[in-house]
C-alpha cells in the first residue's frame, strides 16, 4: 500500500467500504451523511446539503429535490478549499444518482483544479454482484486487492447461504418495498433482487433501474401481502415517525398486508440504500421479515420493526 494514499469519500457506502477494507486511517475526508462506522463521524466533512433542515415531511423533501434537479442545481455543496488543503490522491464518488451525492461534474471540476495526478473512482453498482465488484474496485485502487477478495468472498457466502435457506419456503409472498412514502416510490436497483433471494417477489419494481413513483391504484391492484418501508436515507425510527404522520388514502386500509399486520419499517439508510458491506445484513433482515418461519430473528432491534 502506497504510503502517500489519501482517500476522500463522497459516498456513505464508499466510506463503509474503506473501513471494511481496514483503510480507515487513510481517509482524509467524508460526507455530512457518513455516520458508519462511528470513527467516520470524527473525520473532516467535505460536503453539505442545501436542503432546509426544518423540512421533515416526505412530500416537502420530494418537492424540494424535484424542483432543484429540474432547475439543474445540485442538492449538495462541496468544500473546494478543504479539498485543496487535504489533497487526496483517491476520490471515491458516483454518477448514478444526483439525489445521493455531489454531482460527478462538480467533483471532476474540483479535482481538475488540484495539481498532480489523482484517481477519481466512480462506483456505479445496480445489482448485488456489482456491489461486490465495487468493493473489489476500491481494494484494487488502494493496493489491498487480497483483503478485498477475502471480504467479497465472505459477503458472497452470506448471500448464498440465505438464498439457499429461503429456497425451502413453500410460498413466495407478494412484497412491496417502499423507497419513499409520500408520494409512494417502489424500491430500485438491487432491492428487488434482494427480495427475490430472501424468498419473496416484488412485481411492482424492476431489478436494475432506479426506484420510480407508483400510483396508489397500482399498489391496490397488486395488493401486497408484505409491505417493507425503507425510505431512502431514513433510519427505522425516522420511518416510524413519518409513518405515524402519514395520511394514507382509502386504498391503504384495504391492502392485504395492512389487514394482516404485515407492514414493517426497516433502517433503509443502513441496510438497503447504501451499496456497501452491510447489504448482506439487509438481505438477512428481508429474510426474517418475509419468512419468519425459516429465519428466527438475529438482527438488532433498531434494524427493523413490525408496525401495528
Amino acid at each position: 500500500m502506497g504510503t502517500g494514499l489519501r482517500i476522500c469519500s463522497l459516498l456513505p457506502s464508499a466510506t463503509e467500504i474503506v473501513f471494511a477494507l481496514g483503510l480507515g486511517d487513510r481517509l482524509v475526508a467524508v460526507t455530512h451523511e457518513c455516520d458508519y462506522p462511528l470513527e467516520a463521524t470524527r473525520l473532516p466533512v467535505i460536503t453539505r446539503s442545501t436542503l432546509d433542515h426544518r423540512m421533515r415531511h416526505s412530500r416537502e423533501i420530494h418537492h424540494h429535490i424535484a424542483s432543484a434537479l429540474h432547475a439543474g442545481s445540485s442538492i449538495y455543496a462541496l468544500d473546494h478549499a478543504l479539498l485543496e488543503r487535504l489533497d487526496p490522491t483517491l476520490i471515491l464518488t458516483q454518477e448514478l444518482c444526483d439525489v445521493c451525492a455531489v454531482s460527478y461534474d462538480i467533483v471532476q471540476q474540483a479535482v481538475h483544479r488540484l495539481r498532480g495526478t489523482r484517481t477519481i473512482l466512480s462506483l456505479e453498482p445496480t445489482s448485488l454482484g456489482e456491489i461486490l465488484r465495487t468493493i473489489q474496485q476500491v481494494g484494487d485502487a488502494a493496493d489491498v486487492a487480497e483483503t478485498a477478495r477475502t471480504l467479497v468472498s465472505t459477503l458472497q457466502q452470506q448471500v448464498d447461504r440465505i438464498a439457499a435457506e429461503a429456497k425451502s419456503a413453500n410460498v413466495q409472498p407478494r412484497v412491496f418495498a417502499m423507497e419513499w412514502l409520500d408520494p409512494p416510490f417502489t424500491a430500485g436497483h438491487w432491492v428487488p433482487e434482494m427480495i427475490r433471494l430472501a424468498g419473496g417477489r416484488d412485481e411492482l419494481a424492476q431489478a436494475g433501474p432506479p426506484s420510480s413513483q407508483v400510483a396508489w391504484s397500482g399498489i391496490a391492484d397488486y395488493d401486497p401481502e408484505i409491505i417493507v418501508l425503507m425510505p431512502c436515507g431514513f433510519t427505522a425510527e425516522r420511518t416510524v415517525e413519518e409513518f405515524t404522520q402519514m395520511k394514507f388514502p382509502a386504498e391503504w386500509r384495504r391492502l392485504n398486508a395492512v389487514h394482516e399486520g404485515r407492514v414493517y419499517a426497516v433502517n433503509g439508510s443502513a441496510y438497503f440504500n447504501r451499496p456497501g458491506p452491510r447489504i448482506g445484513e439487509g438481505l438477512k433482515i428481508l429474510a426474517e421479515v418475509i419468512h419468519p418461519e425459516i429465519f428466527p430473528r438475529t438482527t438488532p432491534p433498531q434494524a427493523w420493526r413490525r408496525l401495528g
